[in-house]
């Protein structure tokens, strides 16, 4: 792909794209607060489990 043609995608994607409304912001913190506190539980989870597997093996 050519630089002019990268610069034409790029300036089509800034045409298409728009500022978020305040609830999309919202909903997108509270879908990405959730997916953060997931993988942190799970991680926890993983953590506490090595620690009290580990001196029985």
């Amino acid at each position: 792909m050519s630089i002019k043609e990268t610069i034409k995608h790029y300036i089509r994607v800034m045409r298409i794209a728009r500022k978020p409304s305040k609830e999309e912001f919202v909903n997108t913190g509270k879908v990405c607060a959730l997916g953060i506190g997931i993988i942190g539980v799970i991680g926890f989870a993983i953590f506490i489990a090595f620690v009290l597997l580990l001196p029985w093996l």
